[in-house]
This record gives C-alpha cells, sequence and structure tokens, in this order.
C-alpha cells in the first residue's frame, strides 16, 4: 500500500494483523499507530522512504508483507514491490502480498507486470 492510502485503509491492515496472529506470527511491527514501526528504507538521491506495511517472524525467519488493494500510483507500487522482494532475497527473508476479495485482478496484473508471477498472495 502505498503511504497515502494507508489512513484510509486501516481496518484491512488490523484485519491482516489478526489473521497473522492466528496462524502464528510473533514480533508483529506494522506502519500504523499502536504498533512498532519497521525500518524504513530511503532511495539514494530521492526523497522516497519506502516502509513494508507487516513485518513479522515465523519459526524464526523474517517475512516482509506488502497490502495490495487497486491503487491509481501503480508505478510506485510495483517499485516498491520489486524491492522488497529483492531485500528478502538478499538476506533469506520472505516476501508476501496480502489483498482482499474484489482487488485478486489487480494484484494479479500488477505481480504479472514485474515478473512476481511465482508470488501467490495471501486472500484474506
Amino acid at each position: 500500500m502505498v503511504k497515502l492510502e494507508k489512513s484510509d485503509n486501516t481496518a484491512f491492515l488490523e484485519k491482516s494483523i489478526q489473521h497473522l496472529e492466528a496462524t502464528g506470527f510473533e514480533n508483529i511491527k506494522a506502519d500504523m499507530e499502536g504498533y512498532e514501526t519497521p525500518k524504513s528504507y530511503t532511495r539514494k538521491g530521492k526523497e522516497d522512504h519506502i516502509t513494508p506495511d507487516i513485518v513479522a517472524n515465523k519459526n524464526g525467519r523474517k517475512y516482509y508483507f506488502d497490502i495490495s488493494l487497486k491503487s491509481p500510483k501503480t508505478r510506485l507500487l510495483k517499485s516498491k514491490w520489486l524491492f522488497l522482494d529483492t531485500l528478502s532475497r538478499m538476506n533469506s527473508n520472505r516476501f508476501r502480498i496480502i489483498t482482499t476479495k474484489g482487488h485478486y485482478k489487480f494484484t494479479d496484473s500488477m505481480l504479472e507486470d514485474i515478473n512476481l508471477s511465482n508470488k501467490t498472495p495471501i486472500k484474506i
């Protein structure tokens, strides 16, 4: 999710956190009020900050989660997903995308556009 949309979709972010807690994830950090904020990454030469929506641990492995909802800022979202995927592969972590009903097709087409079609979104 792009930073501008996080304030509008806090209910879905909270629902996603509850789902992750129910499936055994621990030490959950989320980019919302009431949770510890995950580490942000800054692009060199740009003012953009990339922050994963949710970071959690399970079985000693770190997972990065990003919420996928329909957005007009597709280019920014694609670059965020590519960065998080590359970051997770460099450190032997995992990157997953969470989506909901009504946003599956958008998510699948975005993943196909950036050649991450091997990723299966978590459907809540």
